[in-house]
């Protein structure tokens, strides 16, 4: 081969979206928009109740579909263009520019923290190394249990947030059991007796988190899963900390294979706009941030009380609609998914690496 001939790959040609998925997607988005402009809220009682109960799962559930759709990541070229063009570029496009608008209004981050994401790019930055990783993940002989140690563990060092790593480690094991789930085990979850349990245990758990959540002491601040365990303003010893942590696993796998079991298996119009979840993630925040810096519209409204909640969740939800849509898709694919032509070197089909491989292989029998 030589060095300009089109490198190999192994994956597969591109297959169907599978509906439930991006229904998933779709539904988990609201979750993530919502939970961002409640964010701004997060004092008030009102507010507090919907944020703890939004915070215990969307993430989970999130970083659990992730990690099934990249169990197969094998590090070939195809797979390692796209990280690049779809995760890499457009953590340097929004960690840079959201950074530089909050440095505008604030003065901080000064100088600027590109590695160390200050909010949406964490979730870019943490893709790019569980993907990376994944080859390990399905070489271990424990890797849930190893998974499940490190999160247990890591909140007893300090960890730089270069990449985001305390949230990465901390969250690592949603992604890990998301790769060794398989289509039976979704399958299960649409049994009507698992999705009536489901049913009234996200119902029970709205109602406790709305009515008790702001008794519990940093609730909000363990559910960032970035601190160490006794660093403020968590103040936890190493047992203490590493139970609060328990818990939450254990709480954030259940509701999310509740979630889970709830999402529709049909194809619908959430389907069209879940397949584009992508682009509301990415924008959602310059929205967010505009209407708070610029407009200090979240201070102004404060007064108003849950009134304030509830518009502010309902306008997050049109919110991500719109940035599901084909147009936004369309206008800002070219920025946050460019093609990389001039970077790459060509990758060969899979058939026709295939019968490359097939033909070397025949060769050496020979």
């Amino acid at each position: 081969m030589s060095a300009l001939d089109p490198l190999p790959t192994m994956t597969q040609p591109p297959k169907e979206r599978v509906a439930y998925l991006d229904n998933a997607r779709y539904w988990v988005m609201l979750l993530v928009v919502i939970g961002h402009s409640l964010t701004q809220y997060v004092a008030m009682d009102s507010a507090r109740g919907v944020y703890v109960w939004i915070y215990t799962f969307h993430m989970p559930f999130f970083i659990l579909i992730s990690g099934y759709t990249a169990r197969r990541y094998m590090g070939d070229a195809r797979q390692v263009r796209r990280i690049v063009s779809t995760l890499v570029v457009p953590y340097l496009i929004v960690e840079t520019s959201l950074q530089l608008i909050t440095r505008h209004y604030t003065g901080e981050p000064d100088p600027l923290r590109i590695l160390s994401p200050q909010w949406l790019g964490w979730f870019m930055a943490a893709l790019f190394v569980w993907r990376l990783t994944t080859p390990i993940w399905r070489a271990l002989k424990y890797p849930i249990t190893t998974s499940i140690a490190i999160s247990l563990l890591v909140g007893l060092i300090e960890v730089p947030n270069v990449l985001a790593l305390p949230k990465i480690l901390g969250f690592l094991p949603f992604y890990v059991v998301g790769m060794h789930m398989n289509r039976q085990t979704f399958e299960k979850l649409a049994d009507v007796r698992i999705r009536i349990a489901s049913a009234v245990l996200l119902t029970a758990t709205f109602v406790i988190c709305y009515l008790y959540s702001a008794q519990w002491d940093n609730a909000t601040e363990w559910l960032l899963w970035k601190q160490r365990y006794d660093e403020d303003p968590l103040g936890a010893g190493a047992l203490e900390g590493i139970t609060q942590r328990a818990e939450l696993l254990v709480i954030g796998f259940v509701l999310t294979f509740a979630a889970l079991s709830l999402v529709p298996r049909k194809r619908s119009w959430t389907t069209r706009l879940g397949g584009r979840t992508f682009y509301c993630y990415l924008l959602h925040g310059y929205v967010i941030l505009f209407l708070k810096e610029q407009f200090d519209v979240f201070a102004r409204t404060e007064k108003y009380g849950v009134g304030a909640v509830i518009v502010s969740m309902v306008l997050a939800v049109v919110l991500a609609n719109l940035l599901m849509t084909q147009l936004v898709s369309k206008v800002f694919r070219p920025i946050f998914e460019p093609r990389l032509t001039w970077l790459f070197r060509d990758v060969a089909p899979p058939q026709k690496a295939a019968a490359e491989a097939a033909e070397r292989e025949s060769s050496r029998s020979a």
